[in-house]
């Protein structure tokens, strides 16, 4: 089997929790929307066997009764809406939609490895000065699937597994 990337239509049946199924079903994944945002307000500690690992401390951005969020210049943690649950034989990884980044805004985001199931989060970095308002739901990255050559050797294990389900 050859590795290749999953249609938007045929990655549907590996997420759950929509914000708007048909909106965010791209032709080479699908959408995923903000749920939460988050800032940092302390630091954190990474080591090599995560002994000593420490993410850092956050506190909520509050949505206005319209359901906008204003954010300044700097670095946040978005949860999405969506469950992903991903096969044995998937792997994932994730761009940003252009709009963001045409509203200087940035996310950088970790591979979804095969058996990972849960709610994501991905790191958004507002570069733009005069920073940006993001809404509820908000459409921010594109989840891109890719079959790998054969199933993998073990599932995804690890602290984020089953993580704000």
């Amino acid at each position: 089997m050859v590795m290749s990337v999953i249609s938007g239509r045929d990655a549907l049946s590996y997420l759950e929790s929509f914000a708007d199924r048909e909106i965010q079903e791209q032709i080479c994944g699908i959408d995923l929307t903000a749920r939460s945002i988050e800032r940092f307000v302390s630091s954190g500690s990474i080591d090599l066997d995560n002994s000593e690992r420490r993410v850092a401390e956050t506190e909520v951005v509050q949505y206005d009764e319209d359901g906008w969020a204003f954010l300044e210049q700097g670095a946040y943690l978005v949860t999405f809406n969506e469950i992903v649950r991903m096969p044995m034989d998937m792997m994932a990884f994730a761009l940003p939609r252009s709009s963001l980044l045409r509203c200087g805004a940035s996310l950088s985001a970790a591979v979804w490895d095969p058996g990972y199931n849960g709610r994501s989060q991905s790191l958004l970095v507002v570069h733009n000065p005069h920073g940006i308002r993001i809404k509820k739901n908000a459409r921010l990255m594109q989840l891109v699937f890719i079959t790998m050559k054969g199933a993998a050797e073990r599932a995804y294990s690890g602290a984020y597994q089953g993580e704000n389900i």
